[in-house]
């Protein structure tokens, strides 16, 4: 698996509406889906890299497609 560093949630939310999603909640962790899937990003600067690589998979994205919308 590609080496994804940690990053921040607003830049990742950024990257998710590129792709289509949109926030459907928000609270301690940001709600986004996209009518077909179903994520939700801790707010932490930064993103732990395990963890954004299974919201990443969870989306329905590879490591590679995600890194393109950053």
């Amino acid at each position: 698996m590609p080496k994804l560093p940690g990053i921040n949630h607003q830049r990742a939310v950024k990257a998710f509406k590129k792709a289509g999603f949109w926030i459907a909640r928000e609270s301690k962790h940001i709600t986004m889906t996209d009518g077909k899937h179903i994520i939700s990003i801790p707010r932490a600067n930064p993103v732990n890299a395990f963890t954004m690589g299974g919201i990443i998979k969870d989306a329905g994205f590879t490591i590679e497609e995600f890194k393109e919308l950053l």
